[in-house]
C-alpha cells in the first residue's frame, strides 16, 4: 500500500499521539464573478491569495515541503473538452459529464487494479465511463519529502445518462458511486467526483500550487467560482489527502464537538431514510469516514445532507447555527427555525470560518464565537473576493462597493445561476417561512420542566447510611461543599479555575467517583487571547513533540 494515502488510524504510531486529535488552523479565500461569468482571472485572482497566505501555511524544517495548498474549481468545458480531444474522449456538451480527480498508488500494479475497480463500479450503477486522463505536473518542483510520499494522479470521465438531469442528481449518481469505490478499495483517494466541481491539492508550498498543476496555468482554464486553502497542520504531520479543498468545504479553525458529532450522526443511521436513496442507502453508509480531520467529516455530513435533498446553505445553517438561545433581537420565525433544527442536529462548535460551494453556490460561515477572521470586499465588476485578513489581494479601491467582514453565526452566500448576492437576513427568513416551524414546536415539543412530577416521597437516608454512600463512591468534603451543595441550592453549576493540580484520577491512590476519569478534550485557545493570563498558563503547560500535542 502506497504510505502517502495510509491511514493515520492504520499506521500503528504508538505512544501518546493519537490522529483522532488533529486539528488545523489555516488560510482561506475565495473569489467568484456573482454573475456566473466564467474568466482565467477568477482562477488567478484565487491563486495570488493563497500566495499571499504563505504566513498562514506551515512548512518543514528545511523549509521546502508545505502542509498543503489547494483550489476549487468549477469544471471548465472549454479547458476539458481541449484536453480529451488527444485523448479520443467525447465528453459531450457541459455538465453532460464528471471529473473524478484520484490519488492512486505509485505502484502499477495496484494502480490499474483500482482504476479497473472504479470503471467496473461505474458500469454496475448504470453510468458509461468513458476514459482516463494522467494529470501533467511537474514533481521537480516541489520538495523532495513532498515527492517521496507522492500518489500518482490522474481523471476520470463519467458520462451523463440521458433520462438524468444536470448538476446535483447526476452528482448524486456519481456520489453513490464514489462511496462504494471508497469502500471497496483503501488504497486510493478520492479528491473530487462530481459535474460541477473539481480540486486541485497537494503537500506543497503556497506558491508551488500553479506550479506543479500545468492545468491551473491555461489560459483556457475559465471559471466564475475559485476556493483556496493554505495549511497549517498545528498539531498533525501533513499529507496529500488532508491537504484542504475538501469535497464541498475549505476549514479554518477546530470543530471541538467532533467526537459526539460524529457519535450522533452514526446513531442515525439506522434510521436514516431518504427519498434520493431509497435503494442505495447501504451503499452510501457510514456516512462519516472516522479516518479523516475533523474538517473532512464536517464535509463528509454536509455533502450526505446536500445529496439527500437538503439545500447546501441550509446544512450548514443547521450544522452551524447562529447564537439563537439569548439573541432577543433575532425575529421568532428565525429563533423558531433554529430551535426546531436543534431538536434534530447538534451544533459542530468550535473556532471555525468555512466556505462552501457546490459549483453553482459559494458561501462562507463564522462560527457563533467569531474566533476565526474572515473578510470580504464586493467590487463594482460583480466579483466577491473573501480572503481570512484583508490585504491578501490587490484591489484597486476605487473598484470597491462594499468591505465587510463575516459577523459572529451569520452567512455570506453568492447565487451565480440567479447572478446575486443573498444576505444574511434574507437567507434566513427565506429558510424560516418554508415551514410553520413555530406550529410544529408548540404542538410537539415536551418541555422536561412540563413533565409532571411523581406525588411520591424522595427516599430518605439517615447521616450514618449516607456518609458511608459518600465514602462508597469517592465524595469529599470538599466536593460536597464546593460542587454538590451550590448546584442543590442554586440549580446552577459550580465554577472553578482552569487549572488543577490533583492527580488524574487513573493515577490517583485514593478511590475517585467515575465522572473523574473523564477529562475535557481540549484547552481552546484564542487570538488574540480572551484571557490572557489564563491562556497564557494553558499554552505554556502544554507539551509539545515535533508538531504534535501530547498534552
Amino acid at each position: 500500500m502506497d504510505k502517502s494515502l495510509q491511514s493515520p488510524n492504520k499506521t500503528g504510531t504508538p505512544g501518546l499521539y493519537d490522529p483522532r486529535f488533529e486539528h488545523d488552523n489555516c488560510g482561506i479565500g475565495a473569489v467568484a464573478n456573482m454573475k456566473g461569468i466564467k474568466t482565467h482571472k477568477t482562477v488567478e485572482q484565487a491563486l495570488h491569495i493563497v500566495e499571499n497566505l504563505e504566513h498562514r501555511a506551515g512548512k518543514d524544517a528545511d523549509g521546502k515541503t508545505g502542509d498543503g495548498v489547494g483550489i476549487m474549481l468549477q469544471i471548465s468545458h472549454k479547458f476539458f473538452k481541449k484536453v480529451t480531444k488527444p485523448l479520443n474522449i467525447g465528453i459531450g456538451e457541459e455538465r453532460e459529464y464528471g471529473v473524478g480527480m484520484f490519488f492512486f498508488p505509485q505502484d502499477e500494479l495496484a494502480r490499474n487494479q483500482a482504476k479497473k475497480m472504479f470503471e467496473i463500479i461505474v458500469q454496475k450503477e448504470g453510468l458509461e465511463f468513458l476514459g482516463w486522463r494522467d494529470v501533467p505536473i511537474h514533481p521537480e518542483l516541489i520538495g523532495a519529502k513532498a515527492v517521496e510520499r507522492m500518489p500518482y494522479i490522474a481523471q476520470a470521465f463519467i458520462k451523463k445518462p440521458a433520462d438524468v438531469k444536470k448538476g446535483l442528481d447526476f452528482d448524486r449518481k456519481l456520489y453513490v458511486s464514489r462511496r462504494i469505490f471508497e469502500q471497496s478499495n483503501d488504497n486510493t483517494y478520492v479528491v473530487s467526483l462530481s459535474s460541477r466541481t473539481i480540486v486541485y491539492k497537494g503537500m506543497f508550498l503556497v506558491k508551488e500550487l500553479r506550479q506543479f498543476f500545468t492545468d491551473l496555468q491555461d489560459k483556457d482554464y475559465e471559471s466564475a467560482i475559485a476556493v483556496v486553502h493554505s495549511r497549517f497542520s498545528t498539531n498533525t504531520n501533513p499529507s496529500w489527502m488532508r491537504a484542504h479543498p475538501n469535497r464541498l468545504i475549505v476549514h479554518n479553525g477546530e470543530i471541538n464537538t467532533i467526537r459526539g458529532n460524529v457519535d450522533k450522526m452514526m446513531a442515525r443511521e439506522e434510521n436514516m431514510e431518504s427519498e434520493y436513496f431509497s435503494s442505495d442507502m447501504h451503499k452510501v453508509l457510514p456516512i462519516i469516514n472516522q479516518e479523516g480531520s475533523d474538517s473532512a467529516m464536517l464535509d463528509n455530513a454536509l455533502e450526505f445532507m446536500m445529496m439527500s435533498g437538503m439545500d447546501l446553505p441550509l446544512a450548514v445553517m443547521v450544522t452551524i447555527p447562529a447564537p439563537w438561545e439569548h439573541d432577543k433581537s433575532m425575529p421568532q420565525e428565525i429563533r423558531d427555525f433554529y430551535r426546531y433544527y436543534a431538536t434534530m442536529m447538534e451544533p459542530w462548535d468550535g473556532p471555525a470560518s468555512i466556505v462552501f460551494s457546490d459549483g453553482d453556490l459559494v458561501g462562507a460561515v463564522l462560527d457563533r464565537n467569531g474566533l476565526r477572521p474572515s473578510r470580504y470586499y464586493i467590487t463594482d465588476d460583480d466579483h466577491m473576493i473573501l480572503a481570512s485578513e484583508v490585504g491578501a489581494i490587490d484591489i484597486e479601491q476605487s473598484h470597491v462597493v462594499k468591505k465587510e467582514r463575516l459577523r459572529p453565526g451569520k452567512m455570506l452566500l453568492i447565487d451565480t445561476v440567479k447572478g446575486c448576492l443573498i444576505t444574511d437576513e434574507e437567507l434566513k427568513e427565506t429558510y424560516a417561512q418554508r415551514k410553520p416551524y413555530g406550529e410544529w414546536l408548540d404542538s410537539n415539543l415536551i418541555e422536561l420542566k412540563d413533565l409532571p412530577i411523581p406525588n411520591k416521597g424522595v427516599p430518605a437516608m439517615t447521616r450514618a447510611d449516607r456518609a458511608k454512600m459518600q465514602k462508597t463512591y469517592g465524595y469529599t468534603y470538599e466536593e460536597y461543599k464546593t460542587m454538590i451543595l451550590p448546584m442543590a441550592l442554586n440549580g446552577a453549576e459550580a465554577v472553578s479555575a482552569m487549572g488543577a493540580d490533583s492527580p488524574l484520577a487513573v493515577l490517583s491512590k485514593k478511590h475517585q467517583p467515575l465522572f473523574n476519569y473523564f477529562k475535557q478534550l481540549f484547552a481552546q485557545v484564542t487570538n488574540p487571547p480572551i484571557d490572557s493570563i489564563r491562556e497564557e498558563i494553558v499554552t505554556s503547560t502544554t507539551v509539545y513533540v515535533g508538531k504534535r500535542v501530547i498534552f
